[in-house]
């Protein structure tokens, strides 16, 4: 990964990300916070579009891209690109093209509703992950050690284990309180990467992830 560094953004890029990645952070603290959930469902469904829509715009910087490349090639655990990438971008793209829904627990997906105009991204995520198997279920587990509050937090993403005409509910891939809490750290511990800090995390994100059967 070492050319990584030797990618330096041009002036424009600068701009661009400074506002991307104050934005970022600023909704990462709001949604942190064990406040954030007593909010009304419509406002915190809104944050957390923003946030997903947020972290795609920023992968697309070709460091981070470096790092999600190596990332994919073995260089995290198993799957962990999957997540970091593939369905991040999924659940981005389904908030986006269609925006229909008013909380987290109502948006839905079917094969219907991923085709209807043309099989895109959304399709491809969903027939790929659908066939992923993890000992026959397709879980996969992290626990997130919260250092502040010395509390071990039990996570799961849950890939689709059926990819038809019946819905498809977001809340079962990710739910809204726990595995947002997850997701964001992940966004977090990518954007992280380029960035030059001495806070250390409060989150540490630990996979229980073998790999998929064949």
């Amino acid at each position: 990964m070492s050319n990584i560094s030797e990618i330096k953004p041009s002036k424009k890029e600068r701009i661009a990300l400074e506002l991307f990645y104050n934005r970022f952070y600023d909704l990462y603290d709001e949604l942190s916070k064990k406040e954030f959930f007593k909010e009304k469902p419509e406002y915190r469904f809104y944050k957390i579009r923003e946030i997903f829509s947020i972290y795609k715009e920023l992968v697309g910087y070709e460091p981070i891209q470096h790092y999600i490349k190596y990332v994919k090639s073995g260089g995290r655990p198993p799957l962990e690109g999957l997540v970091i990438d593939d369905l991040f971008s999924f659940v981005r793209n389904l908030l986006l093209h269609f925006p229909i829904f008013d909380d987290w627990d109502s948006v839905y997906i079917n094969k219907d509703l991923a085709t209807w105009n043309k099989a895109a991204t959304i399709h491809k995520f969903l027939q790929k992950s659908s066939q992923i198997k993890i000992d026959d279920e397709g879980i996969i587990k992290y626990r997130i050690w919260e250092k502040d509050k010395k509390l071990m937090t039990y996570i799961q993403f849950h890939l689709p284990e059926e990819y038809s005409n019946n819905n498809i509910f977001l809340k079962d891939i990710i739910s809204e309180k726990e595995g947002v809490k997850l997701s964001i750290s992940f966004m977090r511990q990518v954007l992280d990467t380029q960035v030059y800090s001495d806070k250390k995390e409060d989150i540490t994100i630990m996979s229980q992830v073998c790999l998929p059967k064949q």
